[in-house]
């Protein structure tokens, strides 16, 4: 497995990592933390396995903050003589001392209970909402299904009042799974809570992680053991590891294109529930929209920081969309927003150099982050006044393109203006309007699918991607290039992002992809940590976003419809927000394709029910038109 990639799988083992390697600060924990841990009864008895870490030093004089994280991927080391290397979100706040508390959710390693997806929230008036109000006082072991914010209400209830010496002031993090449940916390809050810092957070498996706008991402495959089975009972061991399917895989791509269709798949994980759930429910309906945590985000009343990264593979839909619900719904909440330089949770632990795939930002940008931005949010609410006067602004965001931090106080800023560039057949990115009914077009071969990396490994997810070189696709005939000429000046993009796509197709189904690239200069220097020695900088095509869409759904996620054959067909979708200066001599490209293998599925380019279950005999060539009337509108900062 190819340890470049900070993903899921390595969330899994996190913990246990921090158990078995070499850590100089794990002489500080053990001098100065107590460990005990304890088995919680939630409201209907079932019991979570809880490892609490107290300050030494902790007494009626001395107080502390209590600091949660809950997760699916283990609070290894177990055993009250068993300490981690690690405490917390950083080492700063580490040192700075809080009452850490891990727990295991549902159904995962040493907590009882039926393991869930997502677990659906349970909003008024739903039993469940009456069970919470009660629990404000005693908790219900009887009353309405529990779901995450209320296994997070009566755990905090529980350490209130069974562990010593805490301040009454509780902080929740968490990053990608667990940053969902830190999400799910903030609902129904305890009063209690008073900080909440979900870091790539997952908000919706339709968007987010396993599919994009519905496509289905396929290069997830690997990830469905630790999803989909059920642990048979509580245990200290990851009894999913003997259905991993990718540890002795070289070259991913072939592999994943020798499966064939997705319903070969089935003979993987005829077993796996998860699996079964994914096929089963290939059109956003009520299974995926009850595990959407948006529509619950509010009466959120506590602070709130949510933190991503602008080249996050796997969730970046979640962190910008927290923030934004959290801002609509809930006017006067301290609520603000921090995205990096960063591929998935990569600002939890320094780097010194900070690289993404070959670009380099600079030097130690995930220490600035914790000490300066994460540690003074924490201390402020939990240690400190709390009341709101941090310091921090809005949104404390990474400018891409010119590689500094950026402040603002709005998302996006007001003075943000929509500019529309025209994706014209003479290859050109203009905002000038020109012949509308001219197109440009290509063979889409589903059987020939455009690889979405020069990677072949086999990654347990996709991490490099997301800012890699993009020659190699933009010289394939099935892939439009369209761009500008060298900028004679700085041009910065910043905020949202629309793809309005006038396209035609010959088959009756099609995804669309469409990427925004900085291309460089002819002249541009490697930088001196370089990665790969074999790649140039000079005419590097970065990729700074990138998004894909389902055809089928282009009027809805809920009702999938076939495209007329070579009919002109709107298809709009939003890529997710940028900041990112173009510099003076670079140019701005947009790609667009209809396949992305394998980080999507293959689409059959012939509409059926349910692409999980196509034959082979399904997937078509087809010939698709991209009109000149396409834009792609972006917020451009003066």
């Amino acid at each position: 497995m190819n340890v470049q990639f900070l993903t899921l799988i390595l969330l899994v083992w996190s913990a246990l990592v921090r158990a078995q390697s070499a850590n100089p600060e794990a002489d500080f924990i053990r001098q100065h933390y107590q460990k005990t841990e304890y088995s919680i009864a939630m409201r209907d008895g079932t019991k979570l396995h809880t490892a609490v870490y107290v300050p030494k030093d902790a007494s009626e004089t001395a107080k502390y903050p209590i600091m949660m994280q809950r997760t699916c991927y283990s609070v290894a080391p177990y055993g009250p003589d068993q300490y981690p290397n690690r405490l917390g979100p950083s080492s700063t706040l580490m040192r700075d001392k809080y009452i850490f508390v891990y727990q295991d959710v549902r159904g995962r390693y040493m907590s009882e209970g039926t393991w869930t997806n997502m677990t659906p929230n349970l909003p008024d008036p739903a039993p469940v909402a009456a069970s919470k109000k009660k629990a404000k006082t005693a908790p219900s072991t009887t009353a309405g299904s529990p779901d995450e914010s209320s296994d997070t209400y009566d755990t905090i209830e529980w350490l209130l009042k069974n562990i010593k010496f805490h301040n009454g002031r509780v902080g929740q993090w968490g990053i990608s799974y667990p940053g969902f449940y830190t999400v799910a916390g903030a609902v129904d809050a305890h009063p209690a809570l008073k900080a909440s810092s979900p870091q790539a957070p997952i908000a919706d498996f339709f968007f987010d992680d396993f599919h994009h706008n519905g496509a289905f991402i396929q290069a997830y495959l690997f990830t469905y053991p630790v999803f989909g089975i059920q642990h048979p009972k509580p245990t200290t061991e990851s009894w999913f590891m003997p259905a991993m399917i990718n540890q002795s895989i070289k070259d991913g791509f072939q592999w994943q294109y020798d499966l064939g269709p997705l319903k070969n798949a089935d003979k993987l994980y005829k077993d796996n529930f998860y699996w079964q759930e994914t096929v089963n429910h290939p059109n956003y309906d009520e299974f995926w929209q009850k595990r959407n945590i948006l529509p619950h985000l509010k009466n959120v009343k506590h602070a709130v920081m949510t933190v991503g990264g602008w080249f996050d593979a796997e969730d970046l839909y979640g962190p910008l969309n927290v923030y934004k619900t959290l801002e609509k719904n809930n006017p006067g909440t301290y609520n603000t927003l921090v995205m990096g330089p960063f591929g998935h949770g990569r600002w939890s632990a320094e780097t010194g150099h900070t690289l993404h795939s070959n670009i380099y930002f600079g030097d130690s940008i995930a220490t600035f982050y914790q000490r300066n931005i994460e540690a003074n949010f924490f201390h402020h609410f939990l240690k400190g006044p709390g009341d709101g006067k941090t310091g921090l602004p809005e949104a404390y965001l990474f400018d891409t393109g010119l590689k500094t931090w950026k402040t603002f106080d709005k998302w996006p800023a007001a003075e943000a203006q929509t500019v529309s560039f025209k994706l014209k057949s003479t290859g050109q990115l203009s905002q000038q309007t020109g012949d509308v009914q001219g197109f440009s077009e290509f063979i889409s071969d589903p059987m020939k699918p455009v690889p979405y990396t020069e990677d072949n490994t086999a990654g347990f997810t996709p991490f490099n991607y997301m800012s890699e070189d993009q020659r190699f696709a933009g010289r394939r005939p099935d892939v439009l290039v369209f761009q500008t000429e060298p900028l004679t000046e700085d041009l910065t993009f910043g905020g949202e992002i629309m793809a309005k796509l006038k396209v035609s197709t010959t088959g009756t189904d099609a995804d669309w992809v469409v990427k925004l690239i900085d291309v460089y200069p002819p002249d541009e220097p490697n930088h001196p940590y370089m990665p790969n020695k074999n790649v140039t900088l000079g005419n590097y095509q970065q990729m700074v976003r990138s998004e894909a869409m389902r055809g089928r759904f282009r009027n809805s996620f809920e009702t999938p419809e076939p495209f007329k054959p070579d009919e002109s067909t709107d298809v709009t979708f939003r890529l997710q927000d940028v900041l990112h200066t173009f510099k003076k001599g670079h140019r701005v490209m947009v790609q667009v394709q209809s396949t992305w293998f394998p980080l999507i599925d293959r689409n059959p380019q012939t509409y059926v029910e349910n692409i999980f279950k196509a034959d082979a005999a399904d997937f078509q060539k087809a010939t698709h038109r991209v009109y000149n009337s396409s834009s792609i509108d972006v917020q451009v900062l003066k």
